[in-house]
This record gives structure tokens, C-alpha cells and sequence, in this order.
């Protein structure tokens, strides 16, 4: 395979003249190519070699007066080659490059160091054919520069409040949810990984940031397939198979992927909660062991081209994990101030759990020459999901009785969204103009019914159980505008969302009705020098909704003495982001600074006089963030690559405890990630890569969270003319991906260790099959995400 190399060109030592040369590289659709490499050599064998802008245009001044040998070259397109006379550069150039024909295992087998690229609004991690596509899509995310996760949650830059979305369309998945989604997606699905913390105003307003997971697409004429088979040994094992096809023929293409996975998962615990009224401190253990045998991912679409302007695109995806269920003896015992224990009891949680997720979308693109797009995309989303518990408790209080105690609770809820979205583009040489209108409805309905044998037996409980009923309407608009002037580059836009939302619950009767409409101004500059130093400044306003089940304030209980709650109530955050970046030679560092009105998040109660501990969804008073990201790529050998990323920020938030009383939680937080790729063979692509990070202790509202560490190592090798490929991965190889959670303020004294049985060894498998022969492909633009979960 040809690396993808993005060449950094160097000012030419040679005096030229007063002639110039501008012009634009394109593809054959019409679409700019940035960073294209532009040669030019006079009769004298003097070189001038530059790189194209971000939309494609160049231009080359202090050319000797003399005609020119011009070549461009672009990876994956044949060189173009032609002689200029001196009167051919009174006129711009208009360059179109033709996708070049190769063998595909020359392609996309041959392995690269993942490659990290600044673009005016985004930081663009790409791991097409490097180590890291053995690993699982969570675990590539995981990875991400910008990204780290805490058990389930993913943050980026510090901020939990984040929108995920696949190829731009948004996930409806829980934290949990997602997790299982991403390990179930191999990662030689996935293309890049975009970190976009002032996203443009075409996208959604909702999130502080956005992480887009970039799929892979197929070039290939033909039909062709790849066989998966993936085996993960932690505490248990896991399995996951799957086959991906491909076929296109002439204006017809179809893509289709299917894997099913199984296995045992184990999450470990250990809670304290400490009462200072009374001098107890209630101490439980817990081991959450979880079997599923029929997880299913799926992917489908189908593009088709009418003619070279029109194109129809339809697709869909999913998740389906019908029967997740486990057991769980959850031993508690309380101590006295002596650490003498006077009571105890033991719970017993018999659960299952259904997931049931699917999205389809239809997108209509239509050109008009070269300079004027319209697109037209819909989407249809359902998840649907059901969660079933009994309860068992045995009581052995101090000064009473042993009792027992049973409860069953049963919750389902379905989230459906439709919206529809248009945009349009007019292009010109030197500006892009982009306008667009959307229109999305959301409908939730969660059914919560509580039974326990208070009465002697099981009994429907009306005053425990509830109806949560939900409809949201956005309306949104917005335009941008992008223009390139010599070496800076501008883009700026605004966005109008008016949100039209009303929540009804039954228990206790409360009726939530808003309406309101908010404004979202965006703006990017960069500016490149001559030696390629990219300096660039953004700022942009976002806002983040409360999620659908966080506005839910009916109690779903753990066990007799904690529980889950959301709150009606909830207030929208509104987040401003500033960010100053610099790159140049696979450095990239950010300077940011972020402060959030009315953030959104779980934090947890005591309560004395019941003894529960309370897990609630609420907002504090703000948040404020500032830090330093730093990125850099070292290729000190062809057979040796090491990658850095450090962060450091300062975080604090302020919330009102039950005292009504404002705390501030503030910490400095240093995070740290390298990775050595080692080369042993060429020929075979036999590859090996070592890699670690380290975090200090981070907060979240209430909470600080400790300190938290991991060590991972990659081999790939090829076999068979590179058909077949396999790896060996060892995650958390030290078991340190370990975390302490905990609280402490006024009369709130509590905390959890959590362990997520991150310690595996995982051996993997590809085998391709079919035709193996690139051609010239239609490539879709990314649609828009979806809306808000």
C-alpha cells in the first residue's frame, strides 16, 4: 500500500522572478484536494514545490520567466503531468486528477502509525491501517487525542456533556449501551476518529463537543468480503463473529455487516457510605456478573447514482441485545465507631435487560455544475428498551428481628425520533457559502410498574410505580460562510434552535412545559506560513439538553436503601468554548478555556434519616475549564513510530449541597498517553505496538474521581499474500485501569472503587475474500448527526 502522505514542502532556495501561477486542484466530482503536491521546474531544472489549501486552490509567485514542467500528485489519483509555456500562467489553472486504479491488498493492508491532522475546526485521528484497527472501536476511542473515558462515560476535554455520532448521525445509546456498541464494532470498521470542540453551525447546537466515528467505505468494483472472528479472555471469556460484504456495479453500490457477540461480563465493586450523625459507616461488596449470548450489530446501505449529479443513499444500523441478565449477592455490613459490625444484611438482584436500537436514513444529493449542492436527508430512529429486577433482601438489624424483604420492578421505555434536514452549498474559488433548515420531533414513553410484599405478598404498588410521557420539537436554521485569502483561511456562522418541549409525569403529578429559542455563533481563523505553521483561533456556544431518561423523576431502586433518579426540572447548560492551536509538523497543541452555565450531572446524597444513598441527576451552578493539549509523532525509523499526547487543565465546579450551602470542587489534572509502533517485517506487515497512559485525579461535581493507569500491547502479522491477518492484543496488562469515585463535604462522606475487568488478552482474525481491485468510487459527504438524545 501507499501511506497516505499529506507532504510538508519547503521554500525554494532559488530567486525567481515576478510571474505566478494559480489554479485549484479537483476531483473528478468536482470536490477540492487539499494538501495536493504541486511541482513545478523551469528550463534551468530550478523546483518550486507547494501544497495546495484547504479547498484545493494554490497559488505560487516568484517564478522565473522561462516555461515550466508542471506535476501534481495526489495519494490514491494518477500524477498529472503537462508543460506550461509563460502564457499559460496568465490564466488559473483548473487541474482535475482521475482516482488511479491499484490492487487493493497493496492498499489497505500495509500498516501506518495513526496519523493526527489539524483542520480549521476540527483535530482529525486517523487509524485506517494502523496497529490500533485490531483493537475494538471503544478501545480505538479510548485512544483518541482529546478523549478519555471514566468506566462507561466519554469525555472530551474534561466535559462528560459530549454528542457521539457515526459518519454525522447521532447514537441514541446510554453510556452503557454505547459501550457495548463500540466493542462489538471491529476496528477495521473504522476510517478516523474527529474531535470537533466548536463544531460548525450545520451540526446540531446540542453538546459542548462532538466525537464522530468515521466509517470505512469500499473502492472496490465487484464483489468482495471479510470474514471476523475475534476471542477475549478476561476474568471470562467473549467471543465475536462477524462477515462484511461489498458490491458495486457501475452506478450501483451496497454495503452489509454483521456480527454477533457473547460472552460474560463482570464489573467489580465496593461501596462505603459513612454517617457522621451516628458514627456508621455502611460497607457493601459487590460483583456484577452479567451473560449474554446474542448481541447483534448490523450495517446496511445501498448508493446508487442516477448520473453523475444525483445520488440516492440509503442505509440503516443497529444494535440488538435481547436477554442480558446475571445475578448479583451484594453483601452489606455496618459498623459502629469501633469498627465493630452491630447489623448486616444481604441482597439479592435477579435482572434482565433487552436493548433494541435501529436507525434509518435516506439522503438525497443533487449538484448543479461544480459550484451550486443541495441535500436532503432524513432519519427515522427507535430504542426501545425493558429492564426487569426482583429483589430479595435479608435484614439482620441491631435490636430487631431478621426480617426479609422482596420487590420486582419492570421498566420500559421507547424513544422515537424522526427529522428531516436540508442544506445547501455554493462553492466558488476562493469562499464556500452553506445554509440549511431542520425539523426534528422526539417522543418518549417510559412505564415503570413497582411491586414488594409489604402487605404479606407481592402487590402493585400505584404510589411507586409511573408514566413518564415526553415530546420535544426543534426547529433550526442556520448559515456559514468559509473563505480562503492568500495563507489565512476564515469560516463563521450562526445557528437559531427554537426547542418546544413538554413532560407529563404521573407519580407524583407534574407537568413540565418550555419553550424557548437560543442563538449559536460560530467562528474559526487559521493562518499558515510559508513553512506550514498553522496558527488558528475558535470560539463557539453550544448547548446541552438533558438527556430523556434524566428528566425522568420516577426511583428506580438498586436495592432497599439506594436508587436512580432523574428530575423533571432540569435546566438546559449553555457552554462557551474558546480554543488557540498551533500545528506544524505533526505537532499539535490546543490552549482552551470552557465555562458551562448549569451543568447537568449524577451526583449522589445521603439521606440520615433513611439511611439510603440517593444517585440523582441534577444541575450544579457552573463549571469552568482551561488546559493545554499537546500532540506529536515521531517517525525516527521506517520501522519505528512513537507517538505523545499530555494534557494538563484546571477544573472547578460549584453546586449547592443539601445544606443549601455553594461548595466548589476544584483539581489540577495531568493526562498522559504514548505508544511505540515497531516494525519487524514489511513483507508480512508483522507489526507491534506498546502503549500506556496515566491520569491524575480528575473531578465531577461532587465527586473526585482518583487516579487511573494502563498498559497495552498490539502484534499483527499477515499470512497467505496478505489475505489473512492476525493479532494478539493484551489490555490493561498491570490491572491499574482502576478508579475510586468518591464524595466528601458537609455531612456527605461516601465513595465506590470500580473495576470494569479491563485486564484481557484478545486474539483475532480477518480473511479476505472477492475481488481485490480499486475503482473509481462515489464518495458521499457526511450527513448530518441526528438529534439529541
Amino acid at each position: 500500500m501507499k501511506k497516505l502522505l499529506f507532504l510538508l514542502l519547503f521554500p525554494l532556495c532559488v530567486v525567481g522572478q515576478s510571474l505566478e501561477c494559480e489554479g485549484k486542484v479537483v476531483s473528478e466530482s468536482g470536490e477540492g484536494l487539499s494538501f495536493a503536491t504541486i511541482l513545478l521546474i523551469d528550463n534551468l531544472q530550478n523546483q518550486k514545490v507547494e501544497a495546495t489549501n484547504f479547498d484545493g486552490s494554490f497559488y505560487i509567485k516568484n517564478l522565473s520567466d522561462s516555461p515550466f514542467y508542471l506535476e501534481v500528485s495526489y495519494v490514491g489519483y494518477k500524477t498529472y503531468k503537462q508543460n506550461l509555456t509563460v502564457d499559460d500562467l496568465e490564466r488559473k489553472l483548473t487541474i482535475v486528477l482521475q482516482i488511479e486504479e491499484r490492487e487493493l491488498n497493496e492498499l489497505v493492508i500495509e500498516r501506518k502509525a495513526p496519523l493526527v491532522k489539524r483542520k480549521i475546526d476540527r483535530l482529525e485521528f486517523d487509524v485506517e491501517n494502523s496497529a490500533l484497527s485490531a483493537l475494538s472501536g471503544w478501545e480505538i476511542v479510548k485512544q483518541t487525542p482529546g478523549v478519555t473515558a471514566q468506566g462507561s462515560d466519554l469525555k472530551i476535554k474534561g466535559s462528560q456533556a459530549i454528542l457521539v455520532t457515526i459518519n454525522d448521525k447521532r447514537v441514541m445509546l446510554t453510556g452503557d449501551e454505547l459501550k457495548n456498541l463500540l466493542e462489538n464494532t471491529p476496528g477495521k470498521d473504522i476510517k478516523s476518529i474527529e474531535v470537533i470542540t466548536n463544531p460548525p453551525a450545520n451540526y446540531d447546537a446540542s453538546g459542548s463537543a462532538v466525537l464522530n466515528i468515521v466509517m470505512t467505505k469500499s473502492n472496490v468494483e465487484g464483489y468482495r468480503g471479510i470474514l471476523y472472528a475475534k476471542y477475549i479472555q478476561s476474568k471470562y471469556d467473549k467471543e465475536l463473529f462477524g462477515l462484511t460484504q461489498y458490491f458495486r456495479k457501475g452506478k450501483l453500490s451496497l454495503m452489509g455487516s454483521y456480527y454477533r457477540g457473547m460472552g460474560t461480563y463482570v464489573r467489580e465493586g465496593f461501596d462505603a457510605v459513612h454517617f457522621v450523625e451516628n458514627q456508621t459507616t455502611w460497607e457493601s461488596e459487590m460483583v456484577r456478573k452479567d451473560v449474554n449470548r446474542n448481541q447483534h450489530t448490523y450495517t446496511f446501505s445501498m448508493e446508487y447514482d442516477l448520473d453523475s449529479l444525483t445520488n440516492f443513499t440509503f442505509g440503516a444500523n443497529g444494535f440488538i441485545n435481547p436477554n442480558s441478565q446475571g445475578v448479583y449477592l451484594v453483601p452489606t455490613l455496618i459498623y459502629d465507631k469501633d469498627r465493630q459490625v452491630e447489623s448486616s444484611y444481604l441482597t439479592k438482584n435477579d435482572h434482565f435487560n433487552d436493548t433494541d436500537y435501529h436507525n434509518f436514513y435516506l439522503q438525497i444529493d443533487k449538484k448543479w455544475g461544480k459550484d451550486h449542492r443541495i441535500i436532503w436527508t432524513n432519519y427515522l430512529t427507535n430504542n426501545h428498551q425493558k429492564k426487569f429486577q426482583n429483589v430479595f433482601t435479608r435484614l439482620n438489624f441491631k435490636d430487631k428481628d431478621p426480617s426479609e424483604s422482596t420487590f420486582e420492578s419492570d421498566n420500559s421505555s421507547k424513544v422515537t425520533l424522526f427529522s428531516t434536514q436540508i442544506d445547501y452549498s455554493l462553492k466558488r474559488t476562493a469562499w464556500k457559502w452553506d445554509s440549511g433548515a431542520k425539523y426534528s420531533t422526539v417522543t418518549t414513553n417510559s412505564i415503570l410498574d413497582f411491586y414488594d410484599d409489604e402487605l404479606g405478598s407481592l402487590n402493585f404498588r400505584a404510589e411507586k410505580s409511573n408514566v413518564f410521557e415526553y415530546k420535544e420539537k426543534n426547529l433550526a436554521a442556520y448559515t456559514t460562510l468559509a473563505y480562503t485569502w492568500s495563507q489565512w483561511s476564515f469560516k463563521a456562522g450562526i445557528r437559531a434552535e427554537y426547542t418546544d418541549l413538554t413532560g407529563l409525569v404521573s407519580q407524583t403529578y407534574e407537568h413540565n412545559k418550555q419553550n424557548y429559542l437560543e442563538w449559536f455563533p460560530t467562528f474559526y481563523a487559521q493562518y499558515e506560513t510559508e513553512n506550514h505553521h498553522q496558527f488558528g483561533v475558535s470560539y463557539g456556544k453550544r448547548i446541552s439538553r438533558p438527556g430523556y431518561s434524566w428528566l425522568n423523576p420516577a426511583k428506580s431502586y438498586y436495592n432497599l436503601f439506594s436508587y436512580f433518579q432523574g428530575d423533571a426540572q432540569l435546566k438546559a447548560m449553555i457552554v462557551h468554548n474558546l480554543n488557540l492551536t498551533y500545528s506544524w509538523n505533526n505537532w499539535n497543541v490546543d490552549l482552551y478555556y470552557r465555562k458551562e452555565n448549569l451543568p447537568a450531572m449524577e451526583i449522589s446524597f445521603q439521606d440520615v434519616e433513611t439511611h439510603n444513598l440517593i444517585y440523582r441527576y441534577t444541575n450544579i451552578k457552573e463549571g469552568k475549564m482551561g488546559g493545554l493539549d499537546l500532540s506529536k509523532n515521531y517517525d525516527f525509523f521506517s520501522w519505528l513510530t512513537w507517538n505523545a499526547y499530555a494534557s494538563i487543565q484546571y477544573n472547578e465546579n460549584y453546586f449547592f449541597g443539601l445544606d443549601e450551602q455553594l461548595y466548589k470542587n476544584d483539581k489540577w489534572i495531568f493526562y498522559g498517553r504514548t505508544s511505540a509502533s515497531f516494525r519487524l517485517d514489511k513483507a508480512t506487515d508483522w507489526n507491534i505496538e506498546l502503549g500506556y497512559y496515566y491520569q491524575t485525579p480528575a473531578i465531577q461535581g461532587t465527586f473526585t474521581i482518583s487516579k487511573e493507569s494502563s498498559t497495552y500491547f498490539i502484534m499483527n502479522r499477515t499470512f497467505f499474500d496478505r489475505k489473512m491477518e492476525l493479532s494478539l492484543i493484551f489490555n490493561d496488562i498491570f490491572k491499574t485501569e482502576k478508579s475510586k469515585v468518591s464524595t466528601n463535604y458537609s455531612n456527605q462522606n461516601n465513595y465506590f472503587l470500580d473495576y470494569q475487568d479491563s485486564q484481557k488478552v484478545s486474539f483475532s482474525v480477518k480473511y479476505h475474500f472477492g475481488n481485490q481491485v480499486v475503482k473509481n468510487k462515489r464518495t458521499i459527504e457526511a450527513t448530518e448527526e441526528q438529534g439529541r438524545i
